[in-house]
């Protein structure tokens, strides 16, 4: 007898998980992500038939593609009660279950995530001595729990509250061995010190976990509330598509390509072009008042903090494929209202004998110079998040984190020279973009980030204790 089979996806631009597990020819999904062809050619390649979809909690940070699995394939969704779901699904509740084959999921409400999080509990029922695994969705990460903020209803105060609750009353009465499968990792807004572990038990959460270690709900509440960053304004409309259940990707318009005079008519009637080549092409050549953002790194949960879902969007990428793999990642985030691609990209531009901007480029010995001949005349801008910041940081710099930047630019002196500066460039590269954009001349980009002015040996700050 064949043991229950688990396999993994992970999207690492969304640093999203989301799993198939199949006995007997049969499956199910769980927190399928929007583009949906991965599960169906898995099962198809074992020859199982997906017959269940299930959803840990109606997710703030992607676009579900429950629904086109659902059409594609016939199988039932299942969501926690009080999900506010308006296609056809199954509200579970604590003790529900599915069998198939010798796979048993239990589901167990654990609301503090959002109020209908859940998590749901596999037994191997051909293999006893198995230890169970719980996908514990938003709820328990490796290193984490859910943020307690995505409720219109409830305060963060009281979810966390909730969300103690659920922890200890459900989750950490199961035994130590059992294996926990969260739907994200490291990188993901919904938690703030998730591991890059895949995996972790039961038991050394319980020893590991800052939050599950809090020895009462006061602690809980203060720990995962007290300096708890904005949620992205975006998260409230995703909440929103998933409830109504998005289309299929096949059913997004095919993109224009668009010539340089069209992508400047555009821009002036609102739209943003986002240049999604590697940083060093985009600071050599870009079109003015483009914003950057690389598809190398999490390209879409940017793209949505930083422009919202609404914003019409012109694509600048390297070749064709290049643009169908942006306007994919996108989608994912429920980001569709991608209008064109620049065609031919900056070689079209180029051609068109349009003007060029660029953004220069400094290295850590250079920014070390100017700063020792002429420190008055710069602003060195961190836009690390605190906890990195709090880690070590070049001295006298100011600190403004990338997803705040651009309510906070009126804190920038326009009269000086800023050199811009994140962990290892990724970020700081976006905000160069949204500062030329926004009219600031003098702006440079520090090559390597803070990696590289540490590996230079560059006085910095000393570490603050404690700090994440």
């Amino acid at each position: 007898m064949e043991p229950v089979q688990v396999e993994r996806f992970y999207l690492g631009c969304l640093a999203h998980a989301s799993y198939l597990v199949a006995s007997e020819g049969v499956a199910a999904v769980i927190d399928p992500q929007r583009d949906v062809e991965i599960y169906l050619a898995a099962a198809a390649g074992k020859g199982w038939r997906i017959e269940h979809i299930i959803e840990t909690h109606v997710h703030a940070d992607f676009v579900s593609g429950h629904r086109e699995l659902a059409d594609r394939t016939g199988a039932q969704i299942y969501l926690g009660a009080g999900s506010g779901a308006q296609f056809p699904h199954v509200d579970v509740k604590d003790g529900d279950q599915i069998q198939f084959g010798q796979c048993r999921l239990r589901f167990l409400q654990t609301p503090g995530h959002t109020i209908e999080s859940i998590c749901i509990l596999m037994n191997d029922l051909g293999a006893p001595d198995r230890p169970g695994v719980l996908f514990t969705g938003d709820t328990v990460f490796v290193g984490d729990v859910g943020r307690p903020d995505l409720s219109a209803n409830h305060s963060p105060e009281q979810l966390a509250a909730i969300m103690y609750r659920s922890i200890h009353e459900k989750v950490l009465t199961l035994p130590d061995d059992t294996q926990i499968y969260p739907a994200h990792g490291a990188g993901s807004l919904c938690g703030r010190q998730m591991s890059a572990e895949s995996s972790s038990t039961i038991g050394k959460q319980r020893e590991s976990n800052y939050a599950l270690r809090a020895r009462s709900s006061e602690e809980f509440v203060h720990l995962l509330t007290d300096n708890l960053p904005a949620a992205p304004e975006y998260f409230s409309q995703e909440v929103d598509l998933n409830r109504r259940g998005a289309a299929h990707v096949s059913e997004l318009p095919e993109l224009a390509a668009l010539a340089a005079e069209d992508v400047l008519r555009r821009q002036s009637e609102g739209a943003v072009v986002v240049d999604t080549r590697p940083s060093q092409q985009f600071a050599a050549a870009h079109v003015p008042g483009s914003v950057h953002i690389a598809l190398t790194g999490q390209y879409a949960s940017w793209a949505a903090r930083i422009l919202g879902l609404n914003t019409e969007l012109i694509i600048v990428g390297e070749d064709p494929e290049h643009v169908r793999e942006s306007r994919l990642r996108l989608a994912r985030v429920g980001l569709e209202t991608v209008s064109g691609y620049l065609d031919e990209g900056i070689a079209g531009w180029a051609k068109s004998r349009r003007q060029l901007d660029s953004i220069p480029q400094i290295t850590a010995q250079d920014l070390a110079e100017l700063r020792a001949g002429e420190p008055e005349r710069i602003t060195v801008l961190d836009v690390r998040e605190p906890g990195e910041v709090a880690a070590g940081a070049i001295e006298h710099s100011v600190a403004i984190p990338l997803g705040e930047l651009k309510s906070r630019m009126g804190e920038i002196d326009r009269e000086k020279l800023l050199i811009v500066h994140c962990k290892g460039g990724y970020r700081s590269s976006i905000a160069t973009s949204l500062l030329r954009r926004e009219g600031f001349r003098d702006v440079a980009n520090l090559i390597g980030g803070y990696d590289a002015w540490k590996a230079a040996g560059l006085p910095g700050t000393a570490p603050v204790a404690g700090a994440a």
